[in-house]
């Protein structure tokens, strides 16, 4: 939640079972585990869990975070691909999961949907305030990668759309596309702030891109670091009151599973990522299908982080 959680994989259709959980669940979970000593810290963490949501750039962002974590020592297992946010949350709440890359600005709309927190910081303001006790966001990062409203170009030109607000005139006649939980997140929203009511909702998960290149749908939810969004020649409207907000890229953790030696080293990760470095591993990731780890690993050797 953008991301929506909505924000993993070799090839980018498997990858993007990718947008921008409950412990342990063999059909949606994949782990291994390093051999590598735990660091030692005031967390006094034995091994640092490091999940990731269901696409490809929440797996890339993970096995940053997991590759990090273990040049410093630190025992990690990976469990990633496991699901939506709905079911991550609730992981790294209970410590089934340690560490989490997430979208500050869809994190706290999933917390609180009446938010109207707009800018980094008003939002982790508003998340340091609503988080409960067990949990805890690191520094955010640069890189954001917001949800989105997007629509063909000929669909834009045709209906001279350039904000959200524009579809106000043409939602009727629409069917919008997305992860599942699309609806369920943000038509309430859409409808409150924009006056939107669409014709269809579809979930069209990591085909959103495609489905509005082919007609299918006629507005999507796509995150705006999607090298669909270039290559298909996509229009990202314009959100003027802000429903979606800012969504840097924040680890969340379980504060008792990590130690001061993970939290240094996830802020180092943040002080370093910017949305330019991040859309550009996703190319990667997204058109080239390089795999994900090989990516991460490139990353964090340029950065002296490896």
């Amino acid at each position: 939640m953008r991301r929506i959680i909505t924000t993993a994989a070799v090839a980018l259709t498997a990858v993007f079972t990718l947008g921008a959980c409950g412990g342990g669940d063999p059909l949606t979970t994949t782990s291994s585990a390093s051999a590598a000593p735990s660091a030692s810290g005031s967390g006094g963490a034995t091994k640092v869990v490091v999940g990731s949501a269901n696409f490809p750039e929440n797996v890339l962002l993970a096995s940053i975070y997991s590759q990090a974590l273990q040049a410093k020592g630190v025992q990690v297992e990976e469990k990633f691909n496991i699901g939506s946010r709905e079911v991550l949350y609730d992981q790294v709440k209970s410590g089934d999961l340690t560490v989490l890359p997430e979208y500050n600005g869809a994190l706290l709309s999933f917390i609180d949907p009446k938010t109207t927190a707009a800018s980094k910081d008003d939002v982790n303001a508003a998340l340091k305030s609503k988080l409960p006790a067990e949990l805890e966001i690191l520094d955010s990062s640069p890189a954001e990668d917001n949800d989105s409203l997007t629509v063909s170009k000929e669909t834009a030109t045709k209906n001279n759309l350039t904000t959200i607000e524009d579809l106000a005139k043409v939602a009727k006649d629409f069917v919008v596309g997305g992860p599942p939980e699309f609806k369920k997140r943000r038509e309430a929203q859409f409808k409150d702030v924009y006056g939107l009511t669409f014709k269809e909702w579809k979930p069209t998960g990591d085909t959103t891109a495609d489905a509005i290149k082919s007609g299918a749908v006629q507005v999507g939810n796509v995150f705006t670091t999607d090298p669909k969004i270039l290559i298909n020649g996509l229009v990202p409207l314009q959100d003027p009151k802000n429903v979606f907000g800012a969504q840097n890229v924040t680890p969340l953790v379980n504060k008792a599973g990590v130690d001061d030696t993970a939290r240094t080293t996830l802020n180092a990760i943040s002080a370093k990522l910017d949305t330019t470095a991040l859309t550009d591993l996703m190319k990667r990731v997204a058109v080239d299908k390089d795999d994900p780890p090989a990516v991460a690993k490139d990353w964090l050797t340029q950065n002296g982080l490896l």
